[in-house]
């Protein structure tokens, strides 16, 4: 994740009283149903820096739906399996992180009607709304790799995208003197998308220190035609990989597992053969699909395989239901789901929704942009900035962070995190 941004000017406090947005407003609701001017659907990062900044702006009716007591800064999740971040840095109790004056409804969402305007909760309460924010995240599909979902968590198995595996990863790692290390990432978006590849580095870098990485092979298997799909960062990525001596492996995926043989099944989709592969460590990273309720809703974009939002990609208001707006990982958007975008996507959301209250056209844009900061040593990173054309869009122009920098390092470990919890979570950056 990346974020570096200026502190916004106070938005003007816009009137409680919004103005309708179509003809067809919902009825009153019943008067044991909640009922709230925003309610925000997800308690990550998204929610929770779209509802700080509702609040900055001056709206008093804005809930939360959010069942976890963790709010967890994932981005260190990689460090703390590379052996360089603690897992504690990466989390904050979730009631430290809402902002002052909204509501919480601890509960989980399992259905949105966008006709009647309601939401329902695991409980069975139906809560209504005047306007929407969907920022569920999206759901880990352990069990769309056969065998992975028995096999994650022990016997040489470990996955970053779990909290409570990262510091499995690390001790993998840290045991390792000879064998067979594989890294896999799968088919379809996925968030960070350079976590998969990063963890590569870091091991391939702790191993080489330590004097054993010339008595371990080390296979990276992406899905991908190309390590990045923007070119210069990519150059940056195949030299790392070089310097290493990784077997890089694109158009390939894992595609089965048998954990008590240590044997991964990789397929390589470019010419449909499939080789089984023993290894000594592997790293998986599971297929990822928008929660199931929502991939089976109303708001769900038909033409996403993965069940993800509908989102319009410049204003990030649904297409179809224009009190509702979609960010971060379950929006259907063309750039990679990041926590840099969604620093990017929650002023849009914000500005567009204040815009809707006062009758106003949607006229705040997003143009796509992320950020990956890929990690290819313990002290190096290059940091990767582009946006819906892939264009590098960097933050520092006078740095060139398309090469591997030690700075740039120092400001994912250190910087970044403050960044998050004290800028992004309270509506600041």
């Amino acid at each position: 994740m990346s974020q570096s941004a200026d502190r916004p000017a106070p938005a003007p406090a816009p009137s409680t009283d919004p103005a309708p947005v179509s003809a067809t407003a919902p009825e009153p609701a019943p008067p044991h149903r909640p009922h709230h001017q925003v309610l925000i659907v997800g308690g990550g990062t998204a929610g929770i820096t779209v509802a700080a900044r509702l609040r900055r702006a001056g709206l008093r009716d804005v809930a939360l739906l959010e069942p976890a007591e963790t709010h967890w800064y994932q981005p260190l999740w990689t460090l703390v399996g590379g052996g360089q971040a603690p897992l504690r840095a990466a989390l904050r109790p979730e009631a430290e992180v809402i902002p002052p004056g909204v509501r919480w409804l601890r509960e989980r969402a399992t259905a949105v009607d966008p006709v009647a305007r309601t939401v329902t909760t695991a409980a069975g309460r139906v809560v209504s709304y005047e306007w929407l924010v969907l920022a569920p995240g999206l759901s880990l599909d352990w069990d769309g790799v056969p065998g992975l979902a028995a096999a994650v968590g022990h016997d040489g198995v470990s996955s970053n995208y779990r909290a409570d595996l990262a510091p499995y990863t690390w001790e993998l790692i840290r045991r390792m003197r000879r064998g067979t290390a594989v890294f896999s990432m799968p088919s379809g978006p996925v968030k960070c998308g350079g976590a998969p590849q990063k963890i590569a580095y870091l091991a391939a870098d702790h191993w080489r220190k330590r004097g054993v990485l010339g008595d371990i092979r080390v296979i990276l298997a992406l899905p991908e035609p190309s390590l990045f799909k923007v070119p210069v960062f990519a150059r940056a990525l195949e030299g790392a990989a070089r310097r290493y001596g990784i077997e890089v492996r694109l158009r390939t995926e894992l595609t089965g597992l048998d954990g008590p043989e240590r044997a991964a099944a990789l397929t390589d989709h470019a010419t449909g053969r499939t080789e089984t592969v023993r290894y000594d460590l592997l790293h998986a990273v599971p297929p990822q699909r928008a929660p199931q309720w929502v991939a089976d809703g109303p708001l769900a974009d038909p033409a996403s395989p993965y069940g993800y939002v509908s989102a319009d990609p410049h204003t990030l208001r649904h297409p179809d239901f224009p009190t509702v707006f979609a960010l971060g990982d379950v929006a259907n958007l063309p750039t990679s789901k990041t926590g840099a975008a969604i620093r990017k996507q929650a002023p849009v959301v914000v500005a567009n929704l204040l815009a809707g209250l006062r009758g106003r056209p949607a006229a705040a844009r997003y143009d796509g942009y992320t950020s990956c900061p890929l990690v290819t040593a313990r002290h190096k990173m290059v940091l990767a900035e582009f946006d819906y054309d892939l264009r590098p869009a960097p933050s520092f122009p006078f740095l060139d962070t398309t090469r591997e920098r030690t700075d740039m390092w120092f400001l994912k470990r250190y910087g970044l995190p403050q960044l998050y919890f004290q800028g992004m979570l309270k509506g600041r950056a």
